[in-house]
């Protein structure tokens, strides 16, 4: 009933041109234009978008913590560089992943002389702990297969099934396709441990590297290594084609195997869906006659390719026609239907109509679920209506509903947005205690806020809790930390993180290298930037060949 009365206040919101007194202190309080409507000053107290002032000197000061943080963030700093074990084997799991954690930052040339640094440390490998070392090197291919080398040669202990399929998908993200194959041989030789999951993230990593042939080929081998092509796997392939930008290849696989394999709803549904993201609206009206034929009748997903699709193009005449014929073939929208129409309509600047969406879907007996509430916050967010998200925000949990890594995502990116410090790092410290787990975008907006603000020492609190969570730093967070750190003018600090990303074996873009070479020339650094312009060329042939 709560969350009923302020859907209907959010409702009845409109935007006016006018600006009172009373909305004017709102406009200074969030420094939005665009919130414009009169909310209520009373927010959660735990979630303040008015954060503690902050002093001048405060603002330039690298080692400045909000005060009322300081601790947990020091906590952190300390607890985050331990002891290396000397030839005990009585250490706990943590203290070795730490531990382990810390030698292979190092950097090492070769997994050869990965595996020899690790040679009589005194740690004992279990499959708990070499999953969580990989994936915190998942994007360091180079420390990741010396470890698992290392781990395999130990006595007592043989990787997993599931360990070897990490490894698998590292080398495939890594794009170091041959040891990737060289692993899925070696995997052969163990009864069993070939299996479709390691033939998806085989195709699926090839056909992320637009390696679409490959990805086919690598199908066409799955009885190579005893897996059955049947017609999950080739649900697998159309997918990962399709999400791999190439939904010609999809069509041209179907037409290819579906004399030998049979098609299901599904399989016709990916091709709905990759014709409508490639906007061939005619090919894919195409794809939903051939479904009929093959006696499968279109579904909620069918139609909903069409209703995005058509959303994202802002042609929401078309959107509309789309959910009558729907309704008129007894297929009702779900919630992903809804939550993509209110979404886009959001987007387009047409907030009344998106909020009018729960109206219509409640009408027909939708429960809003996660995803709704997420992009009913983004919307209202994006707004500038920042107390009405917080609201929905709050009445989530007493809803029954859910909060997940997007729901707190799309606060953080709101808080830092709006340069509210406290605000997104308590968010971030809410989901340590709530036991959510953050992913790799919920600290971009937070890095983006401190390398603008020159938060050096959160800036490595960040960067240290992301490692603790096991996420990888990859090539789109360095790209952001250097970029982001010589716009507010840390070209020193920026530099060594392009020197850390190459170590890692990552290739930086080349805005992001000559972003990097033109802060470099402003502070007269110029042996920096004729490595920097080495590096530049030599990627740029690489590419070439």
């Amino acid at each position: 009933m709560l969350f009923k009365f302020r859907m209907l206040n959010l409702l009845a919101h409109r935007f006016s041109p006018r600006i009172t007194a009373a909305n004017a202190s709102h406009r200074f309080l969030y420094g939005n234009p665009l919130c414009t409507t009169v909310e209520s000053p009373e927010l959660p107290p735990w979630l303040k978008f008015s954060d503690t002032p902050t002093s001048l000197d405060a603002e330039s000061d690298d080692n400045f913590v909000i005060p009322s943080l300081a601790n947990w963030v020091d906590t952190h700093i300390l607890t985050s560089k331990p002891k290396l074990p000397v030839q005990s084997s009585k250490q706990n799991s943590i203290d070795h992943v730490e531990a382990v954690s810390t030698l292979l930052k190092q950097r090492y040339p070769s997994p050869e002389l990965v595996a020899a640094a690790l040679h009589g440390r005194g740690f004992q490998p279990s499959s708990d702990l070499v999953s969580q070392v990989l994936k915190r090197f998942s994007n360091d291919w180079v420390s990741a297969l010396g470890f698992f080398k290392w781990a395999k040669a130990q006595t007592g202990y043989r990787h997993s099934p599931e360990v070897y399929n990490l490894m698998v998908d590292i080398m495939g993200k890594c794009r170091t396709f041959d040891s990737m194959w060289d692993l899925v041989k070696e995997m052969s030789q163990l009864e069993g441990y070939v299996t479709l999951d390691t033939m998806t993230k085989v195709i699926r990593r090839l056909a992320k590297a637009r390696k679409h042939e490959d990805a086919i080929e690598a199908f066409r081998r799955m009885g190579e290594f005893g897996v059955k092509k049947d017609t999950a796997a080739l649900n697998v392939l159309i997918d990962a084609l399709v999400k791999g930008n190439s939904v010609e290849h999809a069509h041209k696989v179907v037409l290819e195997f579906k004399s030998r394999i049979p098609l299901s709803s599904h399989s016709f549904n990916v091709l709905i869906h990759g014709w409508c993201k490639a906007r061939n609206f005619d090919k894919a009206r195409k794809a939903m006659e051939d479904m009929k034929a093959q006696g499968f009748e279109p579904d909620v997903f069918s139609y909903t390719s069409f209703v995005e699709a058509y959303c994202h193009e802002k042609d929401f005449r078309k959107m509309d026609q789309v959910l009558e014929e729907m309704r008129a073939n007894g297929c009702t929208p779900n919630a992903v239907t809804y939550t993509s129409v209110m979404l886009n309509l959001g987007k387009a600047g047409q907030v009344a109509k998106a909020l009018e969406v729960y109206e219509k879907m409640k009408g027909n007996g939708c429960v809003a679920d996660t995803p709704f509430y997420s992009c009913l916050i983004f919307i209202l967010a994006k707004a500038g209506r920042l107390k009405d998200a917080c609201d929905v925000f709050e009445d989530m949990p007493k809803q029954g509903v859910v909060r997940d890594v997007v729901t707190y995502n799309t606060m953080i990116s709101t808080a830092c947005a709006h340069s509210r410090e406290e605000t997104a790092l308590r968010l971030l410290k809410e989901m340590e205690d709530g036991s959510c787990k953050p992913n790799v975008e919920t600290y971009h907006p937070l890095l983006k806020m401190c390398c603008k603000k020159k938060r050096m020492k959160v800036l490595k609190f960040l960067l240290d809790h992301m490692f603790k969570n096991d996420i990888s730093t990859d090539v789109a967070t360095y790209s952001l930390l250097v970029s982001d750190l010589c716009q507010s003018g840390r070209v020193e600090d920026a530099y060594s993180f392009l020197e850390e990303m190459v170590l890692q074996g990552l290739t930086p873009k080349p805005n992001t290298l000559k972003r990097l070479i033109e802060g470099l020339e402003s502070k007269s650094m110029s042996e920096e930037k004729e490595r920097i312009e080495k590096l530049m060329e030599r990627f740029l042939q690489k590419q070439n060949v």
